[in-house]
């Protein structure tokens, strides 16, 4: 659990950090710069770019990992390294011809609500292929066990660049046009980056060759480009389920409230980079027991750190309304309903990774599949009636049922199982937390009484988790500290 929570920690401060970033831009400056109409087109590029990624990458990111250490020769992993960057291109290019063909059909239907997309429809593409080399190349650095840069650039990279794009059109440097057009550039310069960064770590030896285990990596691949378009379109299918029936404001209002919301999701993403890889060598060399523990430890710990972030969301959400503009402040339900569904999903450690390297994936994919339509047909049902609030709910019960597929099924099928006692503990003593601060309001602007809300939140949750020993690993950090500080011996 060394490396795990050594690279986490890394991955978690970085990822918080680049969120710190996107904040000042979500909550305040592409409201007031972009304004809720061009702020929704980029949120709505960048989601629907989201949900194709996966059928440009062809599963290649999660193939790549599970598949790596099982070759035993530098000439086996070469040529599998050259499989996964050339066959992507080949497969996008049938792609392009669909999309070309079916042209102004997909024009017509994306924009029959909000004509401002037509123009720019061009740019979801663009963006897709960008993420879906970003991935692989990521996955590259990431199976030599690098997962901290790409990260970097992922969650902070991103997030400065448009943030300094934001302030060009503080300047009146680029119009509220070209910001949109410059985005494009700035996930395309991060692919870039990555992949010159991957090739630093490991120097590609090209071989046009096909690797000898190739139907099994075919047939994985397919059920990956499953597995990433479910996780996507639950994702950003909403917002793109939202073009279709309202006008493209209510994406800004939304993307506001489950950008606060996603937050809560960091600890997961952030371990996740380094827990997939030793997860799949931990299965390809059927050690189970160790396997279980570790599913016990990233489940306790996303759970600990998560709530944590939870907490102090929720205690916090109505005064951080209070200082956004009014139009904004009908997310606030939204944020309670998104986050929980994030909080669940968070707590079930590194599932993911244990089914999608066993031969049961295939299962649990092609239910994924089925709650996506569940997903589709309740945000169709709901929004007209609802609008943003009826997207929420959608997701919060699509997800959860979703996770709670998931978990079943891992309990079920690999005798692993998440929970203990301290999951109960931990939950217990959010809980409390929030009754006990949520409804305490500071008599003072703001932003003061966020910041002292959250200091008393921090210091009562880490004192409490702390002296029930709810995470072993995250005590002995603390610990750790504490010595450092000459407060132990």
């Amino acid at each position: 659990m060394g490396i795990v929570l050594n690279q986490s920690l890394k991955n978690t401060i970085i990822t918080y950090f680049g969120f710190g970033i996107g904040a000042i831009y979500t909550l305040y400056l592409y409201p007031i710069l972009l304004g809720a109409t061009y702020y929704a087109l980029t949120n709505y590029i960048l989601s629907a770019a989201n949900v194709i990624m996966p059928l440009f990458a062809i599963g290649m990111q999660n193939t790549l990992v599970k598949f790596y250490s099982q070759y035993e020769t530098e000439a086996e992993r070469s040529q599998f390294l050259s499989f996964t960057i050339l066959f992507p291109v080949l497969m996008c290019i049938p792609l392009g011809l669909i999309g070309l063909f079916f042209y102004d059909d997909i024009l017509i239907f994306v924009s029959k609500k909000n004509a401002v997309v037509r123009e720019y429809i061009w740019l979801i593409p663009f963006i897709g292929l960008c993420m879906a080399y970003f991935e692989i190349f990521y996955a590259w650095a990431r199976v030599h066990m690098h997962s901290v840069f790409g990260n970097f650039i992922k969650e902070v990279g991103l997030r400065l660049f448009s943030l300094l794009a934001l302030l060009f059109v503080y300047f009146k440097w680029i119009t509220v046009i070209e910001f949109v057009y410059v985005t494009a550039g700035i996930y395309f310069f991060a692919f870039l980056v990555t992949m010159f960064y991957a090739f630093y770590i490991k120097k590609p030896v090209f071989q046009f060759g096909i690797p000898t285990n190739v139907k099994n990596i075919m047939e994985y691949t397919f059920y990956i480009i499953l597995s990433g378009s479910v996780a996507n379109l639950l994702l950003d299918g909403d917002k793109m389920i939202l073009n279709q029936y309202m006008k493209i404001e209510n994406i800004a209002y939304y993307s506001v409230a489950t950008y606060i919301a996603l937050v809560i999701s960091v600890p997961s993403r952030a371990m996740h980079q380094i827990t997939y890889p030793i997860t799949a060598k931990l299965m390809h060399e059927n050690k189970h027991d160790e396997l279980n523990s570790l599913y016990k430890k990233t489940s306790i710990n996303l759970q600990m750190v998560g709530g944590f972030v939870m907490l102090c969301i929720f205690v916090n959400i109505n005064q951080l309304y209070e200082i956004m503009p009014k139009d904004y402040a009908g997310g606030v339900l939204v944020v309670f309903l998104i986050g929980l569904s994030k909080y669940f999903d968070l707590i079930l450690g590194n599932n993911n990774a244990i089914i999608f390297n066993t031969k049961y994936y295939r299962a649990v994919l092609f239910l994924g599949v089925f709650l996506v339509v569940v997903t589709v047909a309740l945000n169709v049902i709901f929004i007209p009636i609802y609008g943003i609030m009826g997207s929420a709910f959608a997701t919060l019960l699509s997800i959860t049922l979703y996770s709670l597929a998931k978990l079943l099924f891992v309990v079920k099928r690999l005798d692993l199982y998440p929970f203990t006692n301290q999951t109960l503990y931990s939950m217990a003593l959010t809980f409390a937390l929030f009754l006990a601060f949520y409804f305490w309001q500071f008599p003072f602007n703001p932003l003061i009484s966020i910041v002292l809300k959250s200091i008393l939140v921090t210091i009562a949750y880490i004192y409490l988790n702390y002296k029930f020993v709810i995470s072993i690993e995250i005590n002995r950090v603390i610990d750790t500290i504490l010595r450092k500080l000459k407060f132990m011996e």
